[in-house]
């Protein structure tokens, strides 16, 4: 029987009102397991019965926060499991229960074999949970302008311009006088309109005011097309640069890179993955579609001049590609030789960094 100096392993199975932990000796024989009703005093009571400081594994589910800040707080050596990763070790499992998945984070735990998550500190946590906020009066924003759109087509009226936020759009609408209860309903989404508008200003202002200090973030506004909202996306989204060993991990981990399949004689290059942090994908594309630097916006235009304007997509994500390895030198060493006009030599390459 194994005894607490032994080293111990603790693997925590987290969900929204009930957790397991179980835990493991340093020879892989299960010590047992106690479910819990979520609570950040009781974990740590649970998880010091495996030695204090002893290494705890946490999946890293939607409501992950507290329970690793508590472990941390408590001086355990925390690792956050990725959920992905676990889900292709447990797709051809027979039978899973709480209990068996919190025995797995254990054991990988002990084997070094844990498919891991970064683990963002607080502060970036706080970035990431504005740019996020941020993200979802857009949402409501596009979806209320799409629903006004609409309504006016159903009495013949189209405004032209792109922004019904703009004067010109404003000064339209202010004019219209729709019949029934059209009325009340153009009224209001502009009323709607307003009110996210004013939420979003208010996030960016904040994330100005938290960033305005930031090196990176200030290193990142010198770039062309990348605006404040797009640089905040940038810093609160990859967190620590030295994590990624390079730009193309940092442009893997954004799911911006081909998929590629080998097997002997055979390669096959698909389209890029998706697989990874969705704003950062979204953003390098957003940045290269205005005034970007002159070095971007060559691979962009090279490959629309030999694929013809059918290509502008997949010129579009080449180009986002070349835009995230320069912004990972950027926040690396504070500039990037990929920005310039010299660096890149259009040839037959260019075609492969985005997906066909």
């Amino acid at each position: 029987m194994s005894s607490i100096s032994e080293r111990q392993f603790v693997g925590v199975d987290l969900h929204l009102h009930r957790s397991v932990i179980a835990r493991l000796d340093d020879r892989g024989s299960e010590l047992g397991w106690v479910r819990i009703d979520n609570d950040p005093k009781a974990l740590v009571r649970e998880a010091r019965k495996a030695g204090r400081g002893c290494s705890v594994a946490v999946e890293a589910t939607y409501s992950w926060y507290w329970a690793v800040d508590a472990l941390t707080a408590a001086r355990f050596d925390v690792h956050l499991a990725h959920p992905s990763g676990m889900k292709a070790l447990r797709a051809r499992k027979r039978v899973k229960n709480d209990v068996r998945d919190a025995y797995e984070l254990a054991k990988l735990l002990r084997l070094g074999a844990l498919p891991e998550a970064y683990f963002a500190p607080k502060e970036v946590r706080e970035l990431r949970e504005l740019v996020r906020h941020r993200q979802q009066p857009v949402k409501l924003q596009t979806a209320v302008k799409a629903g006004v759109r609409a309504l006016l087509a159903k009495h013949g009226i189209r405004i032209a311009a792109r922004d019904l936020n703009g004067d010109g759009a404003i000064a339209v609408l202010d004019s219209l006088s729709l019949p029934g209860t059209n009325a009340l309903r153009l009224a209001a989404q502009r009323r709607l309109l307003l009110a996210l508008g004013e939420e979003i200003d208010a996030t960016e202002v904040e994330l100005v005011h938290r960033l305005k200090d930031h090196k990176g973030y200030r290193r990142l506004l010198t770039i062309g097309g990348v605006g404040p909202t797009l640089a905040a996306v940038f810093v609160a989204e990859i967190g620590g640069i030295n994590r990624f060993k390079d730009a193309a991990a940092l442009c893997c981990w954004a799911g911006i890179t081909p998929r590629h399949y080998e097997s002997d004689k055979t390669v096959r290059r698909g389209h890029v993955s998706k697989e990874g942090n969705t704003l950062v994908r979204w953003a390098a594309v957003e940045a290269v579609q205005r005034n970007c630097e002159p070095g971007v916006r060559a691979v962009r235009d090279g490959i629309i001049a030999r694929r013809s304007k059918d290509a502008r997509n997949t010129a579009k994500v080449a180009a986002g590609r070349v835009m995230l390895e320069a912004i990972y030198h950027v926040l690396r060493d504070g500039t990037s030789r990929r920005l310039t006009n010299s660096w890149w030599a259009l040839d037959e390459r260019n075609d492969l960094v985005a997906a066909g």
